[in-house]
């Protein structure tokens, strides 16, 4: 990914996101994790992935929908560089940030890994296995395979970002229906809801031209 250097002017959001690497080039992982809200921004905030989404999966209705979700799940699919970041470093978020001790009270909600092919989810595997050795607990999170993801309603997508005064109405007048699968947009998602380190937030709003009420806005929720 490109970056600027001293003295050059900052990308605006669609010149810095052209930079990123194409979805030919990155892997992507699925999680249900609760709510998708937050695990979209928790993600979106870690270096090396490059989109976040959510959506619905996990299930056997046709077309589900926020409400009229049927057997689904709400999920969060994560598209990451591979040479950057390893899906055990994910499955690690994951485990960390959720209840995979207790079972659901609600499909909706549940705690699932789906993986993409039967590598990850023999990695998912042992690594619940590695986890139950540790703790001496039962792993009650599912463990599938993806066979489908339908994308959530554009307002659950980067909600803490769109639910950011100022800041949240640039970016969506920026991007419209491409917010979703913007990097800037899953960092700044990720930033206004807590996460990610306070390095990281300086180099990115040193790469990318943001308005001072924008900016004033992202501080402020900082």
């Amino acid at each position: 990914m490109t970056t600027v250097e001293d003295g050059e002017a900052p990308l605006t959001a669609l010149e810095r996101d052209a930079a990123a690497l194409p979805p030919s080039e990155t892997a992507t992982a699925t999680f249900g994790m609760g709510c998708f809200w937050g695990p979209d921004a928790r993600f979106g905030a870690m270096d090396g992935v490059v989109r976040t989404r959510v959506g619905y999966a996990g299930g056997t209705e046709p077309e589900p929908s926020y409400y009229s979700l049927g057997d689904h799940t709400e999920v969060v699919q994560v598209e990451y560089d591979p040479e950057m970041l390893e899906y055990d470093a994910l499955l690690n978020a994951f485990w960390a940030n959720h209840s995979p001790f207790s079972a659901p009270h609600k499909r909706q909600y549940r705690g699932v890994v789906l993986a993409h092919d039967g590598a990850q989810r023999e990695a998912a595997e042992a690594s619940a296995a590695a986890l139950e050795a540790r703790t001496g607990q039962s792993v009650e999170t599912a463990i599938e395979s993806l066979d489908a993801f339908t994308p959530a309603e554009a307002y659950h997508q980067k909600y803490e970002l769109r639910s950011t005064p100022v800041l949240g109405d640039e970016l969506e007048d920026i991007y419209g229906p491409a917010l979703v699968d913007s990097t800037v947009a899953a960092r700044l998602n990720g930033f206004v809801a807590g996460h990610g380190g306070a390095d990281q937030r300086d180099a990115l709003l040193a790469e990318v031209a943001l308005s001072p009420a924008a900016l004033s806005e992202l501080e402020r929720r900082l």
